[in-house]
């Protein structure tokens, strides 16, 4: 038995904002063994909670359980923590088991990726691990160009003398700049992870292309074998994400939304994307046969010929990571924009990444996703500095040359649990740790900044892996 979707006419316009869509709770017949207590038999709480990541005791990944029984193991001894994020129990006495068909699904974003492990069951897709993973792209283009215009006033003061050189490096063969290589990484970088915890036997991913319409149309011929049943949402997806998903004119959200000629088509106006916006009905309506400057927006037409810069920076990657991807040897599954759009609304799905990741492809045509799970949020924060020291606004150093990274077993960057037994800050501390040479660490619990707790108070929880986390 499938489950019947709902009218494509209401996904729309709960996509479009008219009305707030959920995700759909689990029907009856599509409950799991795993959905029911032993005790008695009836469904559990909170049966539905993002699963706990499971290897056995020689690190070998098994599929994730629920936090229920990853509780039981812990209270029983029979488990351990292993990591706390993304949290994951290592099995004392098991070796081996027995593992479904897991995919890791990823929906690229200029500034957030979404993570999503699919794994399929007996009863279908079920979703049970999503992220998202915000990107520091903007940070490490910042600090490149500060570092560009204290370097050129140096040169400036020093060696101005010089003859000027400009062709003495060369850029090898997929050269990317470092903010784009950075959004690479980050994917690579829990992919592997993810791999290390989890029996993952195929990856997905959206790549923006054209849809094949070919089997269904065999006489298809000129522009029409680029327009398929999917072709309008590549351009309205497209304007929706660069105007914010709002009206142009009056900012109004919340209404269903129109493709509208900035330039009317009986004034010259054409198809293109930068004569393109979006508006509400009312707005088209009075706007009429105008143009947008002389209905009184006449910064709507400069602002369309902006590029979308997001978008460039999706358009720059995609095929490095496709690549980066395919170099892992697993079967790599990709889908367009479009295909994730149409999959989404066809299930009723909200729109944010995780959930375009959860519907990348055709395996994103029929997947449960429960409403009680939450992302794990990721930020991007950095590892470490190659700056020796820092400099003042001229470029002159203003602090001393960085000193040993680990002190004590502790590096800055460490979430650690402090209990302090006695004197004036006697108390428990969790949070991240800057280290001090002297021994003395500062301690950031929530919004404050904790001094000199010795770091025999300071029990490691998680090591310091360039990202942040927030549940």
């Amino acid at each position: 038995m499938t489950l019947q979707p709902r009218p494509l006419r209401c996904t729309i316009k709960q996509a479009e904002g008219l009305s707030q869509c959920r995700v759909d709770t689990k029907p009856s017949h599509n409950m799991g063994e795993e959905d029911f207590t032993r005790e008695n038999g009836e469904r559990k709480g909170n049966f539905s909670m993002q699963r706990v990541l499971v290897v056995d005791k020689n690190k070998n990944p098994l599929m994730p359980c629920h936090p229920v029984r990853a509780r039981a193991l812990l209270k029983q001894g029979k488990a351990a923590v292993l990591r706390q994020q993304p949290f994951t129990i290592i099995l004392l006495e098991r070796e081996g088991g027995e593992t479904q068909a897991t995919q890791v699904k990823i929906d690229p974003g200029s500034k957030t990726t979404g993570i999503a492990i699919v794994a399929d069951f007996k009863r279908g897709l079920r979703c049970i691990w999503i992220s998202e993973i915000t990107h520091r792209g903007h940070r490490v283009r910042d600090n490149l160009l500060k570092r560009r215009q204290v370097r050129r006033a140096r040169r400036q003061r020093k060696t101005r003398h010089r003859q000027p050189r400009f062709t003495n490096r060369r850029r090898r063969k997929g050269w990317l700049p470092p903010s784009l290589q950075s959004r690479i990484a980050n994917i690579l970088t829990w992919v592997k992870r993810l791999r290390r915890f989890v029996p993952v036997t195929q990856l997905a991913m959206e790549l923006t292309r054209f849809d094949t319409h070919k089997m269904q149309n065999p006489e298809i011929s000129g522009t029409q074998y680029q327009q398929g049943t999917l072709q309008g949402y590549e351009v309205r997806e497209y304007l929706l994400e660069k105007w914010g998903r709002h009206c142009a004119y009056c900012g109004i959200t919340g209404v269903p939304l129109e493709v509208e000629h900035i330039i009317p088509q009986g004034r010259g106006g054409s198809h293109r994307v930068s004569n393109l916006t979006i508006a509400c009905t009312d707005c088209n309506r009075k706007k009429g046969n105008r143009t947008a400057a002389e209905f009184g927006y006449p910064d709507i037409h400069a602002q369309a010929q902006k590029p979308l810069k997001d978008a460039a920076a999706i358009n720059a990657t995609r095929w490095a990571l496709y690549e980066q991807l395919k170099a892992t040897g697993l079967p790599l599954e990709t889908g367009t924009g479009a295909r994730t759009k149409y999959n989404r609304i066809r299930q009723g799905y909200l729109k944010t990444h995780w959930l375009d990741a959860v519907c990348v492809g055709d395996s994103g045509e029929q997947v449960f996703v429960s409403e009680t799970m939450h992302p794990l949020l990721i930020t991007a924060t950095g590892r470490q500095s190659r700056q020796m020291c820092r400099v003042d606004r001229y470029g002159f150093p203003r602090t001393s040359a960085k000193q040993q990274r680990m002190v004590n077993g502790f590096q800055t960057g460490d979430i650690v649990k402090a209990v302090v037994s006695q004197g004036k800050k006697m108390g428990t501390y969790i949070g991240r740790v800057a280290v001090r040479a002297s021994g003395s660490f500062n301690i950031n619990p929530a919004n404050e900044t904790v001094q000199g707790i010795r770091y025999a108070y300071c029990q490691p929880q998680h090591r310091s892996d360039g990202y942040a986390y927030h549940v």
